[in-house]
C-alpha cells in the first residue's frame, strides 16, 4: 500500500471517530454481509490475559500442561488456558537459551478482550471457528487488525505465537481462523462433540463446531479437516477473508463510538505460518482492496509451475522413500536414535527394493538408490536430514490419510484407504475413547492424529513392512487410476494458487533447511510464478532454518537449527514501517545463519537478521 493510501485510510479512520475532516480519500468499502452464528465474549485481564492466558513465560515453558480440577469436565477457562499453552509450545521455542523474550519476541501480560464465533462459507458444510483478540491498548485512532490463520490443522488458538505474539504487544487486533480444521472432534460412540466454548456436548446442544454425516452404528472419532466433506484447504483464503469480516463486525460491537469499522478506514496484514502461511497467500489473490500487506512463513502453498508440487504429491513420496534415503546420511539429528530405527528402515528398503521402486542388492545399495530418487524429485539434502523428524514422528502417513480423506471430500468410514481414527489400547487395538481424553481434545489435539489419545486404525497391514500397503495405496491416489485417484487429484487441483493481487505487498519467508515443506516446492515456485505475472514479492531464504521452532527444544536440533519465527516477526516489522512511509520494502535476502552449537544461547550474530 502507498503512504497515500494510507493516509486516505486514516483520515476515514479520523472521520468515523468524528476528530477532523480530510478531503477527498479511497471509496470505502464494507465487509460481507456474513452472518456469524454461536458468538460470544469474554473480558482476560489481571491473572488472564490475551497472549498467555496468564501463565507467563514460566507457565508457558512448563513442561506439564495446566491441571484441569475435574479431568472428565474441565471448564471454559481452564480449556482455554490449556489450549493456549498447547499452541504455543507447538510453534515457539521457548525454552531457556532459545532468544524467547530476550532476543525476539514478548511474552508480558496484554490485558484485552476476546469475541468468538463460527463463520461459515456458502456452500460449506461445516462452519469454520473465528476470533478476534481485542487489547484493551487498541488505538481506535490507528485502526490495526492482524489476520491470521492457524498452522498446521491446530484449532483456533494456533496461530497465537505467530500472530498475537507480534500484533498484540502493539496494540493491533489480532483475528483468528482454524480454516475449517481445528480440534472440534466429535466422538461417533457417545455422539458428542465440541461446544463453542470448547467444552463436550450432545448434539441437543445446539452450538457444536463440528457434526459429521456418519452412518448408523460408527464408531470411532471423527475431526474437521478429514471428515467435513467441504476439502477446507480449497477455500482457506476465503477462511481468512472472512476472519477479517469478523474483525470489523466485533470492533463495531466492541467500539460502538469510533464505528464503523471498514476495510478502507482499518489497515489489515496477514500473517500465517506453514498452512496458515499458505492460507494468507490465498487471501492474497482475492479480489478486492482490503489487505494492505501479507507476511507467510514456511507455506504450504502449491503452483503447477516453476516446479511447484502439491503437499500430497511429496508427502506420499517421503512416507516411502524417506526411512530407507535417511539411512544413507551421517550424523542425523536425534531424536529419532539410529540405534531404534535402523532396523525399520533396513526393512523399508528390502520393501521398496522388492515393488521395484529402488535398485541394490543390499540395504547400502538401496538406501543410495532411494536418496537419489528423493534428490532427483527436488529434495535437498538439508530437506531429507530435517525430514527426520516427520519419519520418525510417523507423521508423513498422518499427514497423507488426513489430506486424501480432505481431497476427495470423504465422510467417517470412506476413506479409500481403510483408514480411520479412534482411541487406541497400548496394543493399538481400538477402544471407546474415556470421557477425560475426550474432555482434553480441544486443548491437547494438534487437528490431526496421532496425538491427544487418538491413532490411525483400519490400516492395511501386510508383514514384514507392516504400514507399506496403506502408504503405497495413499501414493496411488496420487498417481494411480480408478475413481478414487481421480476425485482426490480434483481435490489437491483445488488448491492451486494464484498471483496476489497487483501492487499488495508480500514477503515470503522460508527455512532452507524445511524438512516438511520444502521450499523449492512451495515457495521458491510460487515466488517465481508471481513474478512471472508481474507481481512484487520479497523473499527470505534462511540458511540452517527447519520447518518446527517447538522442537528446537531439543538439544540437538538447538545446537543444528535456527528458528523461524524471528525472521518473521521482522518481516512484519518491515512491512509496518513501509506502511507508515518509514522505509521501503525489505530486499530479497539469502540470510547466512551461523548454528549456535551444543549448550550456546542463541545470540544475535546466529540469527543475522537483515538490517
Amino acid at each position: 500500500m502507498t503512504t497515500t493510501s494510507m493516509i486516505g485510510k486514516l483520515c476515514t479512520a479520523a472521520l468515523a471517530a468524528g476528530l477532523v475532516a480530510c478531503a477527498g480519500g479511497p471509496r470505502k468499502i464494507s465487509p460481507e454481509a456474513t452472518v456469524f452464528t454461536a458468538q460470544r465474549s469474554s473480558e482476560h485481564r489481571g491473572q488472564d490475559d490475551l497472549l498467555s492466558a496468564g501463565l507467563g513465560p514460566d507457565g508457558l515453558r512448563a513442561t506439564a500442561p495446566p491441571a484441569f480440577a475435574d479431568p472428565a469436565q474441565p471448564t471454559a477457562g481452564e480449556l482455554r488456558r490449556r489450549a493456549v499453552w498447547s499452541n504455543w509450545r507447538g510453534i515457539a521455542d521457548l525454552a531457556p537459551g532459545g532468544g524467547y523474550g530476550e532476543l525476539f519476541g514478548s511474552l508480558a501480560p496484554v490485558p484485552g478482550r476476546e469475541f468468538h464465533g463460527y463463520g461459515r462459507l456458502p456452500g460449506a458444510s461445516q462452519p469454520h471457528r473465528v476470533l478476534l483478540q481485542l487489547p484493551d491498548a487498541f488505538d481506535a485512532n490507528k485502526r490495526c487488525v492482524v489476520v491470521t490463520a492457524s498452522s498446521g490443522s491446530r484449532g483456533i488458538y494456533g496461530a497465537i505465537a505467530v500472530a498475537g505474539a507480534w500484533g498484540l504487544p502493539k496494540g493491533c487486533a489480532v483475528a483468528y481462523t482454524d480454516k475449517g480444521a481445528g480440534t472440534d472432534y466429535f466422538d461417533l460412540d457417545t455422539q458428542t462433540g465440541v461446544r463453542a466454548d470448547g467444552t463436550r456436548g450432545a448434539l441437543a446442544a445446539g452450538d457444536l463446531a463440528f457434526i459429521p454425516d456418519t452412518p448408523v452404528g460408527a464408531s470411532g472419532v471423527a475431526f474437521k479437516h478429514a471428515h467435513s466433506k467441504d476439502n477446507p484447504e480449497a477455500d482457506w483464503g476465503r477462511h481468512v477473508r472472512q476472519a477479517a469480516e469478523f474483525a470489523l463486525q466485533a470492533l463495531d460491537q466492541a467500539l460502538p463510538g469510533a464505528a464503523p469499522f471498514t476495510f478502507d478506514n482499518t489497515r489489515v496484514i496477514a500473517v500465517g505460518l506453514s498452512n496458515g502461511g499458505g492460507a494468507v497467500l490465498r487471501a492474497a489473490e482475492l479480489e478486492g482492496d482490503w489487505l494492505d500487506a501479507v507476511v507467510a512463513g514456511e507455506p504450504n502453498v502449491f503452483v503447477d509451475s516453476h516446479g511447484g508440487r502439491p503437499l500430497y504429491d511429496y508427502t506420499t513420496e517421503a512416507a516411502l522413500l524417506m526411512p530407507c534415503a535417511q539411512l544413507h546420511l551421517e550424523g542425523l539429528p536425534q531424536p529419532p536414535l539410529r540405534a531404534q530405527v535402523e532396523a525399520s528402515w533396513m526393512l523399508r528398503c528390502g520393501s521398496l527394493q522388492a515393488a521395484g521402486l529402488v535398485e541394490g542388492a543390499d540395504p547400502v545399495a538401496q538406501s543410495r538408490s532411494a536418496y537419489e530418487r528423493m534428490i532427483a524429485a527436488g529434495w535437498s539434502e538439508g530437506a531429507i536430514r530435517a525430514g527426520v523428524l516427520s519419519t520418525g514422528f510417523d507423521l508423513w502417513r498422518a499427514v497423507a490419510a488426513t489430506y486424501a480423506s480432505a481431497y476427495g471430500r470423504y465422510g467417517v468410514g470412506e476413506h479409500p484407504c481403510g483408514f480411520a481414527f479412534q482411541a487406541q489400547n497400548p496394543d493399538l487395538s481400538a477402544r471407546v475413547a474415556t470421557s477425560a481424553e475426550q474432555a482434553a481434545w480441544w486443548s491437547d489435539a494438534s487437528g490431526i492424529p496421532p496425538g491427544a489419545g487418538v491413532g490411525l486404525t483400519g490400516i492395511p497391514v501386510a508383514l514384514p513392512d507392516a504400514t507399506l500397503p496403506g502408504l503405497r495405496c495413499l501414493r496411488a491416489l496420487h498417481d494411480g487410476d480408478g475413481e478414487d485417484a481421480e476425485r482426490v487429484r480434483a481435490g489437491v487441483a483445488a488448491t492451486r494458487a494464484a498471483p496476489p493481487r497487483a501492487g499488495l505487498p508480500v514477503v515470503v519467508v522460508h527455512g532452507s533447511d524445511d524438512g516438511l515443506v520444502p521450499m523449492a516446492f512451495s515457495s521458491t515456485p510460487y515466488v517465481a510464478a508471481s513474478r512471472a505475472a508481474g507481481r512484487d514479492v520479497r523473499y527470505w531464504q534462511v540458511h540452517n532454518a527447519q520447518h518446527f521452532d517447538g522442537f528446537l527444544g531439543l538439544l540437538d536440533y538447538a545446537a543444528r537449527y535456527v528458528p523461524l519465527l524471528p525472521y518473521v516477526y521482522a518481516a512484519l516489522d518491515r512491512v509496518e514501517a513501509h506502511l507508515d512511509g518509514r522505509g521501503p520494502l525489505p530486499e530479497d535476502a539469502v540470510i547466512r545463519t551461523r548454528p549456535r552449537g551444543p549448550g550456546v544461547p542463541l545470540q544475535p550474530g546466529h540469527l543475522a537478521l537483515p538490517d
